[in-house]
């Protein structure tokens, strides 16, 4: 089976039921994606089908196979996403666990809503489990970032999110 990851393409002999979440670890060493709860319920393995925010640990391989998925790993090639900045700007992280599916939510938000109210904000990262507790500091670095999106989308086409 063919998946395309972050703009390559991959062959992966594996059951087409299998997770997408271990696809992208155990099979493509891309580790940025976490397990968190294996339910949905976390958001910890939030990656990107078709620039949609889903849940790596319910989406099935075969139902990956003709998109295009984008992981913690692809959304800026050298770390300079607008979020990616904010988030260290504005100290979001403390364990980092669930910091990478937090960050792939909050770019699926931006990407089609450039100037999100808090009340958006909150609906889009209401899936995102933090138990360190940095929600504050989580909407911060998300309104600090938007300012940032829509110049960085259009002078980056490479990114996933330019591009679908």
């Amino acid at each position: 089976m063919q998946i395309t990851v972050n703009g390559s393409t991959h062959q992966l002999d594996v059951d087409e039921d299998m997770p997408l979440l271990w696809a992208l670890r155990d099979e493509l060493n891309m580790t940025g994606t976490k397990f968190g709860c294996g339910k949905g319920l976390c958001g910890a393995c939030t990656i990107h089908l078709d620039g949609q925010a889903v849940r790596s640990c319910l989406t099935p391989v075969g139902a990956a196979v003709g998109k295009s998925i984008t992981t913690i790993e692809g959304l800026s090639k050298d770390g300079k996403h607008p979020l990616q900045k904010a988030w260290i700007e504005h100290g979001v992280p403390q364990c980092g666990y669930c910091q990478c599916g937090q960050i792939m939510s909050a770019a699926a938000l931006l990407a089609r809503n450039a100037s999100p109210s808090d009340t958006e904000i909150d609906n889009a990262m209401s899936g995102n489990l933090c138990r360190c507790g940095t929600y504050p500091r989580i909407k911060i670095a998300i309104k600090s970032a938007a300012s940032q999106s829509a110049a960085f989308y259009n002078a980056d086409d490479t990114t996933e999110e330019a591009t679908s």
